[in-house]
């Protein structure tokens, strides 16, 4: 198992309920896929260094988690295709 880290942004317009829910959803997809020793840290809502799909704010979220490759490209995958996620970025860690 390899340690990953993935930061993403979300729409700051959603309410706090939404929010967690979305944060919620990518736990449950990194538990479903394997994903061991997850970690959340919500950041909070914080101004962007340039527009981003019309956006001058976010809330960032870090996820830190041990998993496979397949764990990180099914995460990647829902992100993609999810309305609430403005950008993300995986990185794996040594």
């Amino acid at each position: 198992m390899q340690a990953y880290e993935v930061m993403y942004i979300i729409r700051p317009d959603l309410d706090d309920e939404a929010s967690k829910a979305n944060v919620q959803r990518f736990e449950e997809i990194v538990n479903a896929n394997g994903g061991t020793d997850l970690k959340v840290d919500i950041w909070g809502k914080r101004r962007l260094a340039y527009e981003v799909k019309k956006f001058n704010e976010g809330v960032y979220i870090l996820m830190n988690f041990n998993g496979e490759a397949r764990t990180v490209d099914e995460l990647e995958r829902l992100m993609k295709i999810s309305d609430a996620v403005i950008r993300f970025m995986t990185t794996k860690k040594e």
